[in-house]
């Protein structure tokens, strides 16, 4: 074989699925059961099943291939008879192998469990571990028409790896939020995204087709297929210079937004109150006609909802895989209260004002009072996405967030799923022998504290000083310390675009592991860790989580364009560096591949103030640039933070070597039973033919 096909071999292997994937149910049944009537157990069907109906929205927004290999997958699973077993598929595709078999059934749980063919940590693409004559070979024993039409159709895709990352087409990536056009520039993005900023139009909801040069059409995502609002234009809108042309064009996934309307409007009757009611009546509006406005609406509403036994958050609401920073994936989040966890947060909310007082930055840059916010520990029905993250602080409009508030969720059936049947041990990656069962024992209550400082006090932290209209300012004004501040039609993210996610990613993470480390005893009694001794061992796991997610991180570093791929891994890394930097750890190796490689944590600079001054350096400046608006001093601090020297690049393809695979999650479904007028909940084994089969039933 030559050295060129050795290379290309070797290059392909890199997007090769994932083998032996943790899989985990998410389990909620025993809450869902729990729920106190009838009424609410279908209050939560009908909105998991708004949820799942807009899954071809998440298809769509990824890459032209992901809904026909959807169909395909789906579509093999009915024409072999909706195999039990692994050993089923095996027999039904004979004479193919074992392993061909099995590798294609790791391709299909990594698709599913993503919702698409690029991966939502990190948004690289992955493809099958087959060469394409086996595949054709898989197909052809399917012996279906419409499964080969769609092979056909996606075929070359399916394998190439040649934009093998989510981003902007001239960067040689790609992105579905801008279809048909391959020609699309990051300036004619910005333009389009210019001109409906400058019209009042929020952008999550649309996708962005290039018809020339000069005219470009902005597809709303609604079940009605013309403006039925007066929040759109009812004319094409043109650049001031007269240069670009935008024309609306409604019904952007409508058949899949004729289903979630409808689900929502069953949901109706069963609202436990007057809020629920209003809230659904926006989502109805909003996925009707597509106005953002009528979605803002539907958050003011669901911040009002306090502690309702049923949790529900639905829309585009996370912008981190547009590579413009604007545009939304659809998600929806359905979950029971767990009441005992959420004491917990409660205690942690009760005493946020004492924990506010600790961060390294003057009253200024606060918040004039804390409204604690609401703050739950759900159990998860549904999250219907391309990914479930393990705590969320939203909504993310800043006017809300600022005039009405926000909700703190933690995730927590997300935050302890493990597999019941590991396929192999765990092996935890760059850390010694002695430490691994103590890092596993302690790993879950490190997460949850993380999670819950980093959702509160992080995200819940920190005022933007802003001239809010003419002359009129939320600050003093004559403080000389403030040289920068907002504008009135400027928010948080149009100042900091594309960098604005991970940094204040990076932010939240800090106040979270300073806290831990700054004020142990204060904060690890809310979460029960009361004992001296465990106090200790969890705050050093702590801090070992972190430094490990930085070196980890490096996966999602690409060292030909110098660029992050993921933000909270940027943001990670850039904490375990400042960490380095100021010896609170070492990386020990003696093999020259770094192979092994090990992190060594000096457990005295845990306590004598070394990492809390490291930490609370780097916060407070982030936090200031951020407060300030200060947008050029900001981005070049973050970005130096951030940035992969050589000390560090060299050790990625030892991370890269030794990386595992993400946990793969398996979803249950509901289903209404007619003859006893309840709702009955499904979970599926853990395994692929269980993640199958959930997508199956879901029927989408």
């Amino acid at each position: 074989m030559s050295e060129v096909s050795n290379k290309s071999q070797e290059s392909k292997e890199l997007f090769y699925a994932d083998t032996d994937a943790p899989i985990v149910v998410l389990s909620a049944l025993k809450h869902f059961e729990a729920l106190s009537s009838k009424n609410a157990k279908k209050y939560a069907h009908y909105l998991s099943r708004a949820s799942f109906e807009g899954t071809r929205a998440v298809l769509r927004s990824v890459s032209p291939e992901s809904e026909p290999i959807f169909d395909m997958i789906l579509g093999i699973h009915g024409k072999l008879g909706t195999p039990k077993s692994v050993e089923e598929y095996q027999q039904k595709l004979a004479p193919l192998t074992k392993q061909d078999v099995q590798h294609y059934l790791e391709y299909t749980l990594q698709f599913l469990d993503n919702a698409g063919n690029y991966k939502s940590f990190g948004d690289k693409k992955f493809i099958p571990r087959l060469e394409p004559e086996t595949f054709d070979k898989l197909i052809k024993i399917v012996d279906d028409a419409k499964v080969s039409e769609l092979y056909s159709k996606v075929k070359e895709a399916l394998f190439s790896t040649e934009k093998g990352l989510l981003g902007y087409a001239e960067a040689g990536h790609l992105s579905n939020y801008y279809p048909n056009s391959e020609t699309i520039t990051k300036q004619e993005i910005d333009l389009v995204n210019q001109l409906l900023a400058e019209n009042g139009i929020m952008p999550e909801n649309t996708r962005v087709e290039k018809k020339s040069d000069s005219e470009f059409i902005v597809h709303v995502a609604s079940s009605e297929t013309t403006n039925k609002t007066t929040y759109y234009p009812k004319d094409k809108l043109t650049s001031k210079d007269g240069k670009i042309t935008v024309t609306f064009q409604f019904g952007d996934h409508h058949e899949q937004f004729q289903k979630i309307v409808e689900n929502l409007t069953k949901a109706l009757p069963y609202v436990a109150n007057e809020t629920q009611e209003k809230l659904l009546k926006y989502y109805i509006e909003s996925f009707s006609t597509g106005s953002m406005n009528a979605h803002k609406q539907s958050q003011i509403e669901w911040v009002k909802d306090l502690k309702p036994e049923v949790e529900s958050n639905i829309g585009f609401i996370e912008t981190y895989r547009d590579p413009s920073g604007v545009r939304g994936e659809w998600e929806g989040l359905v979950a029971m209260v767990n009441h005992e966890r959420t004491a917990k947060f409660s205690k942690l909310v009760e005493n946020a004002g004492t924990f506010i007082k600790e961060l390294p930055w003057d009253k200024i840059y606060e918040k004039d009072t804390f409204t604690p916010p609401d703050f739950t520990s759900l159990e998860v029905l549904t999250f219907a996405g391309s990914g479930i993250p393990a705590g969320i602080n939203i909504p993310n409009y800043d006017d809300v967030r600022l005039n009405y508030g926000f909700k703190n969720v933690s995730l927590g059936n997300v935050l302890s799923a493990n597999p019941k049947n590991p396929k192999q041990k765990e092996v935890i990656t760059f850390i010694g022998d002695d430490l691994q069962d103590e890092f596993k024992k302690w790993r879950d209550e490190a997460f949850e504290v993380q999670v819950g400082l980093h959702e509160l006090l992080g995200h819940g932290t920190g005022k933007l000083l802003q001239e809010t209209s003419p002359g009129k300012f939320n600050f003093d004004n004559n403080d000389d310390r403030i040289k920068s501040w907002y504008g009135p039609n400027d928010t948080w993210s149009s100042l900091f675009g594309t960098t604005s996610g991970s940094y204040e990613e990076c932010r939240a993470e800090l106040v979270a592991l300073y806290l831990i480390l700054k004020k142990p005893e204060q904060v690890f009694p809310i979460f029960d860790i009361e004992k001296k001794d465990e106090q200790t061992i969890v705050k050093f796991i702590s801090a070992l989580l972190m430094i490990r997610a930085g070196l980890i991180g490096l996966e999602f570093w690409d060292p030909s364009s110098s660029k992050w791929g993921q933000p909270h891994m940027q943001a990670r890394f850039a904490i375990m560096k400042q960490l380095h930097k100021a010896n609170v750890f070492k990386f020990e190796y003696s093999n020259p591949d770094y192979s092994d490689l090990e992190i060594v944590v000096d457990k005295t600079k845990l306590t004598d103030g070394t990492a809390v001054d490291a930490l609370g350096e780097f916060l407070s400046n982030l936090h200031i640039f951020k407060s300030t608006g200060n947008v050029k001093q900001g981005l070049e601090y973050y970005l130096n933070k951030s940035q992969v020297d050589p000390e560090y690049s060299r050790f990625r393809d030892a991370v890269l070597k030794q990386k595992k695979p993400r946990k793969m999650v398996i979803q249950a479904n509901t289903f209404f039973n007619e003859s006893t007028d309840d709702i009955d909940v499904v979970e599926y084994e853990e395994s692929e033919i269980g993640m199958i089969q959930s997508y199956y039933d879901r029927n989408v």
